[in-house]
């Protein structure tokens, strides 16, 4: 394919070859047109003649068809003529309508597009008729077709996270959600999550997993417990008298570790929970311990370990939805398209629903044009107001023109049929 016709599929190589073609059908019924004013302009002349000639009666009928069929041409093109340009570049007053006019032309425009296309009743009207949401209930629920949204979004997806500066993200980060946890005590809401927690309950699957593993720990380490009695022991003690008192200290401590596990009443649980319930307390209305708590968030926070996690969180989430979005088989595409297909069986056949999103599109319908019909309607008057008043008339001239010619041909038949007519009845009268 040569560059010339590769060009010429392109969208301005389109536009181009349209307006040639558009120009020659101009140009084309000019010539019809002009060629029935000189048509009937001849024929009068020829028919004047021959009737000066003494020629037969029914030259008169043509030379008065003729002869209104010239004057009617020449009106018209005047007329057509008039609305693009001055005729034959005369300063005659009310032509050359749209150079002259274009402002107000697109004014005018834009108030009629605004107050019959664009007018809140019209527009939800058009919305109700059209019945966008069965329509996009029906077509989503296609699983091809969701595929396609979902690669839409995927690739929108990919381009809005590869457009944004990993810098200027992590300062986002560290500005809105580390500022506002810092800014935020935690004391009060970690009370009162543990206050709902002990309410309901749960916080006893934690403490068995304590009690348990304590006395595991306590059954596992027997000579750990001999060993730190024996070191606290006097030195004058004889050692069998001290492995004695540390073998009943482990017997103590074991069975004193069973009893809390086996016993949900035990008075050490108890005293856990009695712990719990005035921590909780203490977090949320007790100053001391809410500043404890702040410091060690302020701790939490600025931990090394923590403040490279915060810093590398924008890559790693980054590199999540780039992998995620960029594999057709990934789960979080997978699900977004089986959400997509949900949504659209749903709108297909829920009533309800369906009614409920129309009433959405409708009064978001309504809310545009209620508050942006104005800047709507300016698009129109704002782009005719930048267009060159001579380049504006032949493009309205180029897209119009060629049916303005047949205003022409038919003033010059009806021009001719009317002179025919008035003729014929002045010869009977």
């Amino acid at each position: 394919m040569s560059q010339v016709e590769s060009a010429s599929l392109t969208p301005a190589g389109l536009d181009a070859l349209d307006s040639d073609v558009k120009r020659r059908d101009l140009r084309r019924m000019k010539a019809v047109a002009t060629g029935f004013l000189v048509g009937a302009t001849v024929l009068f002349f020829v028919a004047h003649w021959w009737q000066t000639r003494g020629g037969p009666g029914w030259v008169g009928y043509v030379k008065a068809a003729a002869e209104a069929g010239m004057v009617g041409a020449l009106a018209d093109w005047f007329a057509v003529t008039a609305l693009f340009r001055r005729p034959m570049g005369l300063p005659i007053p009310h032509t050359a309508i749209i150079p002259t006019k274009k402002d107000q032309i697109g004014n005018s425009l834009g108030d009629f597009v605004g107050s019959n296309f664009l007018a809140e009743d019209v527009v939800r009207d058009k919305l109700r008729r059209t019945r966008i949401s069965h329509r996009l209930g029906v077509w989503l629920g296609d699983r091809s077709n969701a595929e396609r949204v979902t690669a839409e979004l995927a690739t929108a997806a990919r381009a809005a996270v590869t457009v944004l500066r990993d810098e200027d993200v992590q300062d986002v980060l560290e500005q809105v959600v580390v500022r506002q946890l810092m800014k935020q005590p935690w004391g009060p809401p970690m009370g009162r999550v543990l206050e709902g927690v002990l309410v309901d309950g749960t916080h006893h699957r934690m403490v068995d997993l304590v009690c348990d593993r304590a006395y595991d720990w306590v059954r596992s380490n027997h000579d750990l417990v001999m060993r730190v009695v024996s070191d606290h022991a006097p030195t004058w003690s004889p050692k069998f008298v001290d492995a004695m008192i540390a073998d009943k200290v482990f017997s103590e401590v074991l069975a004193f570790a069973w009893a809390v596990k086996i016993d949900p009443e035990h008075p050490m649980r108890q005293a856990v929970d009695k712990f719990l319930v005035e921590f909780a307390q203490d977090l949320q209305s007790d100053p001391s311990t809410i500043e404890r708590a702040e410091q060690i968030k302020n701790q939490i926070i600025e931990h090394p370990d923590v403040q490279k996690f915060i810093g590398k969180a924008w890559t790693t989430v980054k590199t999540m939805i780039l992998d995620a979005v960029a594999d057709p088989s990934s789960a979080l595409r997978q699900r977004v398209a089986d959400g997509l297909v949900r949504v659209g069986n749903r709108l297909a056949t829920d009533e309800e629903f369906r009614a409920k999103t129309d009433g959405w599109l409708e009064e978001a319908a309504g809310y545009v044009v209620r508050h942006y019909r104005g800047e709507i309607t300016t698009l129109i008057t704002d782009t005719v107001a930048r267009w060159d008043a001579d380049e504006t008339s032949r493009k309205v001239e180029l897209q119009v023109g060629r049916d303005l010619q047949f205003i022409r041909i038919n003033g010059t038949v009806v021009g001719a049929l009317a002179g025919l007519l008035i003729y014929t009845i002045s010869q009977l009268i």
